[in-house]
């Protein structure tokens, strides 16, 4: 195969390849920054502003309300928590620096990172259980797969004819093969993971796979490119660190608590099986905590003040620092200085950064996730996917985007009208998800 001169030289033609063939609108610039610029430019992209990343977006507002009406003090919190937006920003960042340091085009590998997260659903997590729960008839709901779905079918920028004389149809953003796979972080269908097949986690639905083949053209089996697994450490690692940083925020987690035993044991139990193998030794766990507590910059309080503010900024870069910088130079040690792209190496994680990495996300389940009022919340917003594909199974085509009506007036069969159901819901953001609920259940008033 022949390289081309994209970023570094290092990718060959077909990495660059679409899989509608397209000329460039504007001459000078490279596939892949063609490529983050169409990300950038989508309307799904946008809409992760209003999708979940861990506090619903607009509940802080009212809790501080909440808590003027009851007395309660009010700490100076952030009434702008994160949202899938701004996560996928600030993985963007992290992984363009990363991928950049190892040889990556940072272009693509930005590219990956703003994708990624694209398809998920409203309500983050616990909207994708509730809608694999409606999906079980049509081959299942997963994040992962509904991102590659988007990228190459549902959101609307390129129509083609795919024979002479046919229909014209949608190949989503037509990103460049080596695009595509790098957001791909199950590259395999339902049921086919390579080291467990119960796994719940899989990178393309059935109707997908014609594309999912083309992207995965001469991959080494289930290999996961090089860039896809930069931007899947680079997403471990925002969202651990900023998860941690909006539950002091939030005044949720006093971290002065992890040095207590049984504070200490509740973490590694919620780590245990959900972020590390059900085999870890705890003792490895503590002395990840233990490391990091005793960082000259790990926050010892927050009280809102600037300072306090300044100094938790300090310890989210030390952090992402710490953590990108172990996986490079461990990955430069095995692979040595040359560029690092697509097959020719996989990413080094040292062992004890991953048990720091974990350790934080588990915190953040631990303080804010699995607070009582998040858990009633999580069963409201159940609730609401599950009326929702109801009332819209029973209506359509009534009810649905025109986009997806004219879809589900083009499906041959029940399963595929129930895969435009299970699509527009996933399109929706939290707001507009319990909106159109409120609406089909009759409720005017929301």
């Amino acid at each position: 195969m022949k390289t081309t001169d994209e970023g570094s030289g290092t990718y060959e033609e077909a990495d660059v390849e679409r899989w509608a063939p397209e000329p460039d609108k504007r001459p000078g610039r490279t596939a892949f920054q063609r490529d983050r610029a169409r990300v950038l430019h989508s309307s799904a992209l946008r809409r992760l502003a209003g999708k979940t990343q861990v506090v619903t977006p607009g509940t802080l507002p009212q809790a501080l309300e909440q808590a003027r009406a009851g007395g309660t003090p009010i700490r100076q919190w952030d009434a702008s928590p994160r949202t899938r937006l701004t996560h996928s920003l600030e993985c963007a960042q992290v992984g363009r620096e990363l991928g950049a340091a190892l040889g990556c085009d940072p272009d693509l590998v930005e590219t990956a990172c703003l994708s990624h997260d694209m398809g998920h659903p409203p309500f983050g997590h616990n909207g994708e259980q509730a809608l694999n729960e409606v999906a079980q008839d049509c081959g299942g709901f997963e994040g992962n797969a509904q991102s590659l779905r988007l990228l190459t079918r549902i959101e609307p920028k390129r129509f083609v004819r795919l024979e002479e004389g046919g229909e014209l149809v949608s190949v989503g953003l037509n990103l460049t093969r080596a695009a595509l796979d790098a957001a791909t972080k199950y590259p395999w269908p339902r049921g086919e993971h390579p080291s467990d097949p119960a796994s719940s986690k899989f990178g393309v639905y059935e109707d997908d796979r014609p594309v999912f083949d083309w992207v995965r053209k001469e991959a080494p089996g289930r290999r996961i490119c090089f860039e896809a697994q930069v931007m899947d450490w680079s997403d471990d690692v925002a969202y651990s660190v900023h998860d941690l940083e909006d539950g002091l925020h939030a005044g949720h987690l006093d971290p002065n608590m992890l040095h207590a035993e049984p504070e200490r044991a509740d973490v590694f139990g919620v780590a245990i099986g959900r972020y590390v193998p059900a085999d870890t030794d705890p003792a490895e766990l503590a002395a990840a905590l233990d490391r990091l507590l005793d960082q000259e910059w790990w926050p010892r309080g927050y009280d809102g003040t600037a300072v306090a503010q300044a100094r938790l900024k300090d310890a989210t870069s030390q952090l992402i620092g710490r953590f990108c910088l172990a996986a490079e130079t461990a990955t430069r040690a095995r692979y040595g200085t040359g560029r690092l792209t697509r097959y020719a190496a996989e990413l080094v994680v040292p062992r004890a950064a991953r048990h720091e990495c974990a350790v934080l996300k588990a915190v953040a389940d631990r303080y804010v996730m699995q607070r009582p009022q998040q858990e009633r919340l999580r069963a409201d917003q159940r609730i609401v996917v599950a009326e929702l594909a109801q009332a819209l199974t029973a209506r359509a085509p009534d009810g649905l985007d025109p986009q997806f009506r004219a879809l589900f007036d083009d499906a041959p069969d029940d399963r595929t009208r129930k895969r435009v159901i299970v699509d527009q819901i996933a399109s929706l953001t939290d707001a507009s998800a319990r909106s159109l609920h409120a609406h089909l259940a009759g409720d005017h008033s929301a």
